[in-house]
């Protein structure tokens, strides 16, 4: 029997050809997924081990710019610098520090522009930095790039930089470049070297470190010199062995490429679930052609066991070709993915591709299980075919078994699942969404086993159609797409659920696009939002800077604060009175904004309402520096989400501010006749061409809020395209085998007058009514879902009403279309070519 089954592979390769590329396509996903996550994590674990190399002790603060949090002294330095065994302690202080491209635009994203302070040792240099041009910088007004960022601006040692920190843009001397092991750097930020005293007074203030580094004397282990640095250091310091710390990062670097792991085995999952419809259909329409062949087996001996374990050892035969060869694929892919993240800006540190035994053992389980389970049915059916069927055709009638106990369960089924969903959307917030998701689990199910029923019906309200345009073609493709509708169901199935998928989504993350986009517009009045690419603080600086500029008619700050009243903590905004309502949509519910100009404060109306507060009250309050004193309420607003509960004026905020810095996160500005480019420009201007901050009109408003929803939905349609293209296979598969079985039928009707082109479009229209029809029973399930998942979320965004895409519909209907006309193209060549007496005589 093993020979048999190894002999029908070969006679069958061409009919298992799609087989073996869908079992080989899901198999590089789970394979290329695994190398990818381990090479990206053995890279930055590597990078992080050797950054920690040479310390022995890290000492980290909480540093900052009051009393409470002091950092490291350059005493409490001294005295560790002291200890025996110490060969070195060094103190650092770093903060953001974005660089300006010769066009004036930052050079990096933002959130990864790091500025540092050079420190050098006896020997005038800095462990942590190799220079490849110059020297580290030794005074006030130089500094020093790393190598890439220098080349991305093409700066030279001597040029001038423009640096800008969180304070105005400075103009500093290159004094070198280099190259280090950090890993902000080597993840593709920037890092911008000062003199330490430049650099505490830039992050910190003059003679304090946030955190400190201490190298240890030969022979002198790290844990006898982490118990001899701790008693030296200030309360909130907290020091830890560099092995310590390069293995928590290790743990943190785990921890993060889990969750990419997680997400994209979850889609290679989804392909594989859509190959397993690919590959029962193939091996199903096999045992049919085979019905003689395998009954004839049985005729001369052959247990049912045997023939079961046959068919099974053909698949078995396939899963581990298409194994191997998309393992091999799968390392291209992950090959070609760490390229791709360079490309985009994600530096990846080298290191070479890690081939874990987890992945090839899991690549090749994967693809000979799923391969051997989705041929198990077709299995079974063969091991009943009796004897006597031998003396009948090749291949086996359609049969004519009643589907009453299959439509029976797929309705229960389908209406489990379907309560589920609708119960889940009624309860809302996370326990509606895990109720969701099994609903749709099941409903799923349901409706793959449902759909040969529904094909008929379905595929009958075109057929008028298909006769009246296409004529005699039209009328058979119709009745072809319909004559087995098991097979027809499965080659659907695999397309409903890729567009269930795509289709879900793309509601979701329109909905949520237009609710985020409703939230913006319907908050806000003003025309431009500054705002600091790091996240971080304004300086007051700007502030002080767009008061004095042209064109500007409003200007308000949105300075983060905090009170508490009764024990009870409530953020505050710190706004401009006179001009917080120019630049937002605020209702007054009670009282007059106009109040905050005299020191009173407004509340949001949920916020009065819940504590039972009104407008004129007096409310006992500890403000942020914990210095207590009353507050008025001046007016109650309807809830604005770009404010706090509580809208205070900005010098009230001032006055106790618990930092010496106020925390500036934006400032809104109502411009003279609105956006314009001598506006914009004046305002650029008027912050000194500074690149770390973002001028952001309001269209760039409404992007930025809602532009991660387009961004999400682009990697989904991506990692999905996967388990796309294995129902394209599916239907270029079912089409081929359907075209072999049918040989003797296109003989006939070349023999009766079918021409060579209407036997091509009979085939092609078959196609796309199969690939619509999947496509059809996708979107409608789909849409379905992202209003479930939607209305779980309705109560947490503001203005949320449902979407529904219609233009993105149309467009995967049309596409569905598209691909049956793509998959038609070879077997219906195929078909055409046919000499319509050889296919006669075909048994």
């Amino acid at each position: 029997m093993f020979r048999t089954a190894l002999r029908n592979v070969l006679a069958h390769k061409a009919r298992l050809l799609m087989t073996v590329l869908a079992v080989m396509l899901g198999v590089a996903f789970v394979s290329g997924t695994l190398v990818f996550t381990d090479t990206l994590g053995n890279a930055f674990r590597n990078q992080s081990a050797k950054s920690y190399d040479n310390v022995a002790v890290s000492v980290e603060t909480y540093a900052g710019e009051d009393e409470k949090t002091p950092g490291i002294d350059e005493a409490t330095l001294e005295k560790i610098r002291g200890l025996d065994g110490v060969a070195s302690a060094t103190g650092r202080v770093d903060g953001f520090a974005g660089v300006a491209d010769p066009d004036g635009k930052l050079i990096g994203n933002g959130w990864s522009n790091t500025g540092a302070n050079f420190a050098p040792g006896k020997d005038g240099k800095d462990a942590q930095y190799t220079f490849v041009d110059g020297s580290g910088p030794a005074k006030n007004g130089s500094v020093a790039l790393d190598k890439d960022t220098a080349s991305k601006g093409k700066y030279k040692v001597g040029d001038p930089v423009r640096v800008a920190t969180n304070g105005p843009v400075k103009e500093y001397t290159l004094s070198g470049i280099f190259t280090t092991e950090d890993g902000a750097v080597n993840a593709g930020g920037s890092l911008v070297l000062f003199d330490t005293p430049t650099a505490q007074k830039l992050y910190l203030k003059p003679g304090v470190f946030q955190n400190a580094t201490v190298s240890a004397a030969s022979g002198v282990s790290d844990q006898k010199l982490l118990d001899e640095v701790e008693p030296l250091l200030p309360e909130d310091a907290t020091a830890q062995t560099g092995k310590a710390l390069a293995d928590q990062q290790a743990k943190d670097i785990e921890s993060g490429l889990t969750s990419l792991n997680t997400m994209l085995l979850a889609f290679a999952g989804i392909a594989l679930f859509v190959g397993i419809f690919l590959i029962a259909n193939t091996f199903t329409m096999l045992i049919a052609q085979r019905t003689r062949e395998l009954a004839l087996m049985r005729a001369i001996g052959a247990t049912r066991r045997q023939v079961k374990r046959s068919v099974l050892l053909e698949a078995a035969f396939v899963g581990v070709l298409a194994s191997v060869i998309g393992f091999l694929l799968g390392l291209g892919l992950a090959t070609g993915l760490r390229s791709a993240m360079g490309v985009m800006g994600g530096k990846i540190p080298a290191g070479p591709l890690v081939v874990s035994p987890t992945a090839v053992i899991s690549a090749f389980a994967v693809g000979v299980l799923i391969t051997v389970l989705a041929a198990w049915l077709p299995a079974r059916r063969a091991s009943k075919i009796a004897p006597v069927a031998a003396m009948s055709s090749v291949h086996a009638t359609a049969s004519v078994k009643s589907l009453v106990v299959r439509n029976s369960i797929g309705g229960v089924i389908t209406l489990l699942g379907s309560a589920g969903i609708v119960g889940g959307a009624a309860t809302g917030g996370t326990s509606g969404r895990q109720l969701v998701a099994a609903g749709a689990f099941f409903a799923l199910i349901g409706v793959i086993i449902l759909i040969p029923l529904l094909s008929r019906p379905v595929i009958a309200l075109v057929r008028p159609l298909l006769k009246k345009v296409f004529g005699v073609s039209g009328k058979l493709a119709s009745q072809n797409a319909v004559r087995n509708p098991r097979r027809t169901g499965a080659t659907a199935s695999a397309l409903a659920i890729g567009l269930t998928l795509v289709t879900g989504i793309s509601v979701l993350g329109v909905t949520l696009g237009q609710a985020i986009d409703k939230m913006t517009t319907d908050n806000i009045k003003a025309d431009y939002l500054i705002s600091m690419a790091s996240g971080d603080s304004l300086d007051e600086s700007a502030l002080t800077a767009l008061s004095k500029a042209d064109g500007i008619s409003a200007l308000s700050p949105q300075q983060a604060s905090s009170v508490e009243v009764d024990g009870e903590y409530h953020s505050a905004s710190g706004v401009t009175p006179g001009d917080v309502e120019k630049v937002f949509a605020l209702t007054t519910e009670s009282g007059s904004l106009a109040s905050l100009k005299d020191g009173q404060v407004a509340v949001g109306s949920k916020t009065a309402k819940s504590n039972g507060w009104k407008a004129g009250d007096t409310l006992p309050v500890t403000f942020e520096d914990e210095k207590k004193g009353e507050v008025t309420i001046g007016a109650t607003y309807k809830e604005n989400d770009f404010l706090s509960p509580f809208v205070i004026p900005k010098e009230l905020a001032d006055q106790h501010s618990a930092s010496t810095r106020p925390e500036i996160r934006e400032i809104w500005i109502k411009a003279d006749g609105g956006a314009s480019k001598a506006n914009e420009q004046s305002i650029v201007n008027a912050l000194g061409d500074n690149p770390a901050m973002s001028v952001m009109d309001r269209q760039d408003i409404r992007d930025m809020f809602g532009g991660f929803i387009n961004t999400a939905l682009n990697i989904m349609y991506g990692l999905l395209a996967m388990a796309l293209l294995i129902a394209v296979l599916g239907v270029v598969n079912t089409l081929a085998m359907s075209v072999f079985e049918r040989q003797q039928e296109i003989g006939m009707l070349r023999a009766i007058g079918l021409d060579r082109g209407r036997v091509k479009r009979m085939i092609r229209l078959e196609a796309i009514v199969i690939s619509v029809f999947g496509a059809v029973i996708g979107v409608g399930l789909g849409v379905f879902l992202g209003w479930a998942i939607g209305r779980t979320l309705s109560a947490d965004i503001p203005g949320y009403a449902l979407v529904i895409p219609w233009d993105r519909l149309g467009i995967f209907l049309l596409l569905a279309g598209l691909v049956g006309v793509l998959a038609s193209l070879w077997p219906a060549r195929s078909a055409a070519k046919l000499n319509m007496l050889t296919a006669i005589k075909t048994e």
